[in-house]
């Protein structure tokens, strides 16, 4: 029998094919993992889906370290808030970085990519709806931290991710971090997830971060 979620995915990756027909771009699928331990997403996993997305650098730690040493070809994704005092665990673990939303932030993972030899992928948190509860760079400071990230500690930055607000105006946000990344010469955008990722499609996004409509409702205890 079929893992449910395999048919999910499969479902969203077809939506997505036939979304990409008159779209040059195919965007990437982040199944966003948090909560789920790791005997629920095995069948994902062997059905050869790469992308996974985690909030939280334990948990992340817990669940996919040996998986990581099993399975090379898995890419982890730091889709939550990062703090600077999980930097160094984080470098270890991720090969992307969806919240990057300080200079100081961007100092430790640096440091830290240095002490291990390795390099990782970065996307800018940007707050594009001005929320104060939200983190992330100011969309008229994107300009100036990322040349502090690329040209003076010679981070990877290859785009853009957003939360956008719960207020009806999504459309509005896509297409406003479209430009936007469009102004920095940025290829990546890092937007859409369950309920609106075909949207973020039209606005040329290239990574989807699917969660609940792949592995259903959240519980903890699972």
């Amino acid at each position: 029998m079929t893992d449910e979620s395999i048919k999910k995915l499969i479902s969203i990756q077809e939506n997505i094919k036939n979304l990409s027909i008159n779209n040059s771009i195919k965007p990437e699928i982040i199944c966003v993992s948090k909560t789920f331990k790791i005997n629920r997403l095995q069948p994902l996993i062997n059905h050869g889906q790469i992308h996974f997305g985690e909030n939280k650098v334990q948990e992340a730690d817990q669940k996919w370290s040996e998986a990581k040493k099993k399975y090379r070809n898995l890419k982890l994704h730091m889709v939550g808030k990062l703090q600077t005092n999980k930097a160094k665990k984080a470098v270890e673990l991720f090969d992307f970085i969806h919240s990057l939303d300080s200079t100081r932030l961007a100092d430790h993972l640096k440091k830290r990519e240095t002490e291990l030899k390795k390099k990782l992928a970065y996307f800018i948190q940007i707050n594009i709806g001005d929320e104060t509860q939200k983190a992330g760079i100011a969309p008229k400071d994107a300009k100036e931290f990322l040349q502090y990230c690329k040209n003076k500690i010679n981070l990877d930055v290859i785009g853009l991710m957003i939360i956008p607000p719960n207020d009806n105006n999504t459309e509005k946000y896509f297409k406003n971090t479209l430009l936007l990344n469009s102004e920095l010469g940025l290829k990546h955008l890092s937007m859409g997830m369950s309920e609106d990722y075909e949207l973020a499609m039209k606005f040329k996004s290239t990574f989807l971060r699917i969660g609940s409509a792949i592995m259903g409702p959240r519980n903890v205890k699972q």
